[in-house]
């Protein structure tokens, strides 16, 4: 069971730094301020709650 949290808190973590990644290549690329603004909260709100729960499942239930 360790072995299928540890994957998929790594899947988790790679997912969500994927979208952050995303979210700053959208930083680049869109024409103007409101358009950049949409594409950097959406992909970056995703891959925040992506990493943080890959690091939940990482540090385990018990505090």
């Amino acid at each position: 069971m360790s072995t299928v949290i540890d994957i998929a808190s790594w899947v988790l973590l790679v997912a969500g730094g994927f979208f952050s990644v995303v979210g700053a290549l959208g930083l680049v690329r869109m024409p103007d301020f409101i358009t950049r603004m949409h594409s950097a909260s959406v992909t970056d709100t995703l891959g925040a709650g992506l990493v943080l729960l890959g690091l939940m499942l990482q540090a385990g239930w018990t505090l």
